[in-house]
């Protein structure tokens, strides 16, 4: 006499691409980044503190080690690096600043430098509001 037995398993599963093939996976679906890109002046804030990391860990001596071994010029490495002498509060609007799906970027790194350069953090601060209201006001005449 045989008895068959039903047996119900539950869970939650995914399929996930690996190359060109599909592979089931346990859990739930990982959600789906939101549309658009990050600023590229973004990006190179970023990079600057990954840099700066770099360097205080003992990972890399030096710009002119960063420069070789991101094959850049290491001038192009200092006008990164001096996106660190933006004040914090500064570093951190560049740092989330919204993602953009189409256009050009409203700031580019040729806006900020000058605000880098300068040392006092309350003049930067104003230069900042400046330059975030010309890029708004030519954002919205793009958009016409």
């Amino acid at each position: 006499m045989s008895t068959t037995r039903a047996l119900t398993v539950a869970g939650t599963i995914h399929f996930a691409r690996r190359g060109r093939t599909k592979e089931l996976r346990v859990g739930p679906a990982p959600v789906p980044p939101e549309p658009g890109r990050v600023p590229r002046v973004s990006r190179l804030m970023a990079l600057a503190v990954r840099f700066e990391d770099l360097i205080r860990a003992g990972e890399v001596t030096d710009h002119a080690e960063l420069a070789r071994l991101g094959h850049v010029t290491r001038a192009r490495v200092s006008q990164i690096m001096a996106l660190l002498h933006l004040a914090p509060d500064i570093q951190e609007q560049i740092l989330f600043l919204p993602k953009l799906n189409r256009g050009r970027d409203p700031l580019v790194l040729k806006d900020v430098r000058p605000i880098a350069a300068t040392p006092d953090w309350r003049q930067q601060r104003k230069m900042w509001r400046n330059l975030l209201e010309r890029s708004l006001v030519a954002r919205t005449e793009e958009a016409k």
